[in-house]
């Protein structure tokens, strides 16, 4: 079973801008669409059974009504894959690729915690943040409000590094978490987007999950191996960012490391399932 980690999804009507805006913020040309009929597609094609999907707010009014999209896409989707016995859905041949969705928050909301207990009812099973593009440090004050309603309740997932801004720096992570030990995070593209060994320095013996999105083809495939080794396969999980990388490729893309068949499976499925309680 292969669970992409790491996928973002648009309404039809707004997908087009989107993408065009995300290949304008990391001047990388888009592999997808960015509608979940692309990507269910792509996923098919490439063998991946299962999606986590997410968009991120840009602005506090945008967040009910993505949580909402997210969460009808996914139940228009929760049952693609499921075993005809019955059984857990695993993203079966017939039906496509399952999505699982996490929600989207904003720091300038007026009640988070309402929110949060919107995006729980609605079936999402986390939260994506994506600092440099919500424009908020990963340990404002705000944000520390909000983790605290998140601890033990909702994974997380950050945007985590890049050269050009400090609101996803890898420092930043760290007060959060020593501040809230029983939140579970993934710190996206390998904990540091661009500063990838940088991350390392302040990872390294931290309790948090990686992705793999968006790295290899910077990182080479010999250091990839290497950083997997060094975090430990179990914290790592699989990725691909679409719609900037096309699924299937990024699938192939990991298969060409040296790793061994307990690695990939962990990296592929194994922890996925384990945050996600499945």
């Amino acid at each position: 079973m292969v669970v992409d980690f790491h996928s973002h999804i648009y309404p039809e009507k707004i997908a087009a801008k989107a993408v065009v805006n995300t290949e304008a913020f990391y001047t990388i040309p888009a592999r997808g669409r960015g509608t979940p009929e692309d990507l269910a597609a792509a996923g098919k094609k490439g063998g991946i059974h299962r999606f986590v999907v997410f968009s991120a707010a840009a602005v506090p009014a945008q967040v009910a009504n993505i949580n909402s999209y997210i969460a009808s896409v996914c139940t228009g989707r929760e049952n693609a894959g499921a075993d005809k016995a019955g059984g857990a859905n695993t993203g079966g041949d017939a039906g496509g690729p399952v999505f699982t969705g996490f929600g989207t928050l904003h720091p300038d909301m007026k009640d988070p915690g309402e929110e949060i207990e919107r995006i729980t009812g609605l079936g999402l099973r986390g939260v994506k943040f994506h600092p440099d593009m919500q424009k908020f440090n990963i340990d404002d004050e705000r944000m520390m409000k909000i983790y605290e309603i998140l601890e033990g309740k909702l994974p997380v997932i950050f945007h985590t590094g890049d050269y050009r801004y400090t609101y996803s720096h890898p420092a930043r992570l760290v007060p959060v978490l020593d501040a809230f030990p029983r939140l579970d995070v993934i710190a996206a593209h390998f904990g540091g987007w661009s500063l990838f060994d940088l991350a390392l320095e302040y990872f390294r013996d931290r309790r948090c999950y990686f992705d793999l999105s968006s790295s290899i083809p910077y990182l080479g495939r010999r250091r990839a191996e290497e950083l997997i080794r060094i975090y430990g396969a179990e914290r790592m999980l699989f990725g691909s960012d679409y719609p900037i990388w096309d699924p299937g490729e990024c699938l192939k893309e990991f298969f060409e490391l040296k790793l061994s068949s307990a690695e990939q499976e962990r990296i592929l499925s194994g922890t996925a399932l384990e945050i996600l309680g499945d």
